[in-house]
């Protein structure tokens, strides 16, 4: 047991303002069968040796697999794998079904689709409280550079971008009519973040709430009761991590919870419905520079594109 005492959804809490990348780790286990999990614990640890290190569960139904491993892999994810993320992050019996592998070192499957991968020989296995860290010696390893890296910060899934005050030096150096200037992606990032960064202050300083919370209540202002599984889906959070952010909510009266139910309350109703008006509010001023008109073409314009991704 710990020394020290803290309350372990508020420490949770904290580590997860630690951004990490997001991880499958695959594996063989006594009957050769193929063994996956989902993980965020991936770091390096040694140059001389190369040894990389990540931690495991002791309650995970796969931990003797990995436990007794002489091989594994770490296959790093692209950010368009969220399901892949939450298919090895589910309790699931075939995490392989819908997985397109091949074997690696020592028979451990590695992904087709991936950022980086990292295929290991067991170094050593530490004990770590109520984890297991397993060190593995990289033997081989390889990367695609033009995958973008899922990320995992807050309970949520993000994506690696420059930061606000980097694309606004950009702006300032480059032409209105140079490549980068004139590009959709890079426009839509600089908007994005500048809205964002105008917003999210505002949701904390007025009514307590995290961009995650937004999410979710955002949502269920017209779904005011829905199945949690679906949820996480919609606001593109793993469920196990959507079932944290939504016990952090309870406790703030904004929902209720029954079996994989959530039910938003009626203080969570009265600050989703002030939420929404501090939204618009936001976006009425990033808009007010153009037409109602061309505010409306806007959005319809990207609905039509994001209909086609």
């Amino acid at each position: 047991m710990s020394q020290t005492e803290f309350d372990p959804k508020d420490f949770r809490r904290a580590l997860s303002q630690f951004p990490t990348g997001v991880t499958v780790i695959t594996t063989l286990d006594a009957d050769g069968k193929p063994v996956g999990v989902t993980a965020s614990s991936f770091n390096s640890v040694s140059m001389d040796p190369v040894l990389v290190l990540w931690s495991i569960d002791k309650s995970a139904h796969s931990l003797p697999a990995f436990e007794q491993a002489k091989h594994f892999a770490v296959n790093v994810l692209g950010q368009d794998q969220v399901s892949t993320s939450n298919n090895f992050a589910s309790r699931g019996e075939d995490k392989f079904a819908n997985a397109a592998y091949t074997a690696g070192l020592g028979g451990a499957p590695v992904l087709d689709n991936y950022a980086a991968q990292f295929e290991c020989k067991t170094w050593a296995v530490y004990e770590g409280g109520d984890h297991l860290i397993l060190v593995g010696e990289v033997i081989n390893y390889r990367y695609n550079d033009s995958v973008e890296p899922l990320v995992f910060a807050r309970g949520s899934y993000a994506i690696s971008s420059q930061h606000p005050e980097m694309n606004s030096s950009q702006a300032a150096t480059s032409q209105e009519d140079d490549f980068v200037g004139s590009y959709l992606l890079y426009l839509l990032r600089v908007a994005y973040q500048g809205f964002s960064a105008q917003l999210y202050p505002k949701l904390k300083q007025h009514h307590d709430i995290t961009p995650e919370e937004w999410r979710i209540l955002a949502r269920m202002i017209s779904s005011p009761e829905i199945n949690t599984q679906e949820l996480a889906e919609r606001v593109m959070q793993p469920e196990v991590a959507l079932n944290q952010t939504i016990s952090w909510m309870a406790e703030k009266g904004l929902v209720d919870l029954s079996a994989n139910t959530a039910r938003i309350t009626t203080k969570g109703a009265e600050i989703g419905e002030k939420m929404k008006q501090l939204a618009l509010a936001e976006e009425a001023r990033l808009l007010a520079s153009i037409s109602s008109e061309q505010s409306d073409q806007l959005k319809q314009n990207l609905k039509t594109l994001i209909a086609k991704l």
